[in-house]
Order: C-alpha cells, then structure tokens, then sequence
C-alpha cells in the first residue's frame, strides 16, 4: 500500500513538472474578497488587479474562471490561499467578481480551470 502511494505521488509529481501546473477542473462556488495588506505569496494585495485565491494552486498558476450563470470567463493569477468558508472553490479580487458580473450578489457558480481546460461542461 505504502509502495502504491509513494509510486502515485511520482507519477503526479513527475506530471506537474512536465506541464508547470497539473491540469485540473473543478466547478463550486466563488466569492469575492478585498485585501489590503500582504497576499499568502508576499505580494501587495490590489483590489483592482486580475488575482484570486485558491487552497492549493501553486502560487502563479494562471487559471481561467467562468461564471456559470452568464457565461463570462477571466483570466486570473492565484496569489493567495483560500477560501476559507465551507463549499466555496475560489475567492476572486473585487475587479474580478465585477467582470464576471457577481459583485453586487457576492458569490456565484463558477468553472476553475488551469491549463487550457476551459471546457464548462461537467458541470451540469
């Protein structure tokens, strides 16, 4: 069993250093966030920048996030850790919850996607 998960864990690390960032999809909830003071990463936080935060993309790992009810995409940089709330995938900056039109409600339905995988369609 041992043996198992340590070949597991090479072959899974051995595919992230191929692509950069392991591909992966997954659909949930986003929320919106606005911090001021220093990211996860060390970089100034900027409501107004294209950023978000994920619980365990590597920090700079560009991902593309759609909004389920309306079709809007964006492209954003994971900078930070989080969420912290229970059923919730992502935290987005303020400017992006905006463009994805989610701003005034606070959260919505969204796709993640890393590597190019912007297809939305299981998510039913």
């Amino acid at each position: 069993m041992i043996r198992k998960l340590f070949n597991y864990v090479l072959l899974t690390s051995a595919l992230a250093s191929v692509s950069g960032t392991p591909v992966s999809a997954e659909c949930g909830k986003a929320s919106w966030y606005e911090l001021t003071g220093r990211t996860a990463s060390g970089v100034m936080a900027d409501p107004e920048a294209y950023t978000a935060a994920h619980r365990s993309l590597p920090f700079g790992t560009k991902v593309t996030v759609t909004n389920l009810a309306n079709g809007r995409k964006i492209d954003l940089t994971i900078v930070d850790r989080g969420p912290f709330v229970r059923g919730r995938v992502i935290d987005v900056s303020r400017r992006a919850a905006r463009e994805l039109r989610f701003l005034k409600r606070g959260v919505a339905r969204v796709h993640v996607a890393t590597d190019g995988n912007t297809t939305a369609a299981s998510c039913g």
